[in-house]
């Protein structure tokens, strides 16, 4: 070997290039590697490492992808961009392409919140505010479209960056969601898990449309005005509370509070006016108590159990050969008085075996006059 031969085979050498990229941050998601006017060495070596996608990009347009490995650059390894250069026969060094390593790790522990409340229409409180705040995990799922899609020629994209548009995105989808559910209101803070879990399914697609994948995505608070959260508060209790004791409650409160008002006069006749309702209320109350306790001791020495009430006589009756009813004595008395019916018209109660006469029903005799008064005696 010549001494021009062992020249060329060690500046061969001293010209292979190792690319690479040796994170020391936590917040970068992808990093252009810096080559003096982008050029590469043929057979250079490439090293991805775990937790990073490798992306060659060839006068802005996407050519190979590299997953955590160790390559060598030749034209086998590099498909796409052999055919974006016209290497039919291989290429001779240098070449020109940007490189771009991705960090693929999971991005945790991201906030996001609603900058604005958002405004709702429930059946019982009418439209409503609400605010709701929390965390979300994501990591990079398509290097190549994220590059594209996001980064552009960015040499140093951070989280921070892509945060800013995802915490938008997770607010306007987060919004339409809950809109969509159609829940009660005390529901959103109640069932945050299934409402995180429906949120991140929902989002999930317009994440990976750009080459990001939403991992995990938490609700940790749903928050309402104070005033609201007294009614819902009040309004769930209803059921578990006597609410006889709730209004006495209720009435003590604002005897309570009219007693500390100094609005003078008319704060001081509220307060005798709320007295005198509480004092019959009491008064009541206790008469109750009190007849309760007599009414315990009557029935140990002699239970008294009332007679049943009397059931009212319904009667049917014909009206051109059809039935009608049933009616009353009464209602029965008004139709007969406005000739309605007559004293041959058919009538049925229970009890009867057939259709009678009015005027043959002894208890109905009575609507044919013989109960008439004589008339007055002369003056």
């Amino acid at each position: 070997m010549g001494i021009f031969d062992k020249i060329k085979e060690k500046l061969s050498h001293e010209f292979i290039d190792i690319i690479e990229w040796l994170d020391y941050t936590d917040d970068t998601i992808a990093h252009r590697f810096e080559r003096y006017q982008n050029e590469i060495k043929n057979g250079a070596k490439l090293i991805v490492r775990e937790g990073q996608t490798a992306v060659f990009i060839n006068e802005g347009q996407l050519a190979d992808v590299f997953t955590p490995g160790t390559y060598d650059l030749t034209t086998q390894n590099l498909p796409i961009l052999s055919t974006l250069k016209g290497w039919k026969y291989g290429f001779n060094s240098p070449f020109k392409a940007e490189v771009y390593f991705v960090n693929t790790t999971l991005f945790t522990d991201e906030k996001w919140g609603t900058k604005n409340p958002i405004t709702l229409s429930d059946d019982r409180f009418g439209l409503v505010e609400i605010r709701a705040f929390g965390t979300y995990a994501f990591k990079v799922s398509d290097a190549g479209k994220f590059i594209v899609d996001i980064v552009g020629t960015d040499n140093n994209f951070t989280n921070y960056e892509i945060n800013e548009h995802l915490k938008s995105l997770i607010a306007t989808r987060f919004t339409d969601t809950v809109g969509e559910a159609n829940l009660p209101i005390e529901l959103y803070a109640a069932n945050t898990s299934e409402l995180s879990e429906t949120c991140r399914e929902v989002m999930q697609t317009e994440f990976l449309s750009v080459g990001i994948s939403l991992e995990k995505f938490y609700i940790e608070n749903v928050s309402m005005p104070e005033d609201l959260k007294k009614e819902i508060f009040e309004y769930s209790r209803i059921d578990k509370i006597d609410l006889d004791k709730l209004t006495k409650f209720k009435t003590a409160k604002a005897i309570e509070a009219a007693a500390s008002n100094e609005g003078g006069t008319a704060g001081a006749g509220m307060g005798m006016g709320m007295g005198f309702v509480m004092a019959q209320q009491m008064a009541g109350l206790m008469g109750n108590q009190q007849g309760g306790t007599m009414m315990g001791q009557a029935q140990q020495v002699s239970p008294v159990v009332p007679p049943p009430m009397p059931v009212q006589v319904q009667y049917y009756y014909a009206v051109n050969g059809a039935q009608q009813g049933p009616v009353s004595f009464e209602q029965l008395k008004g139709l007969f008085a406005g000739r309605t019916i007559n004293k041959e018209s058919l009538v049925w109660k229970q009890g009867m075996g057939s259709w009678t006469a009015l005027k043959d029903v002894e208890e109905l005799k009575s609507f044919l006059g013989g109960n008439t008064p004589p008339p007055l005696p002369p003056q």
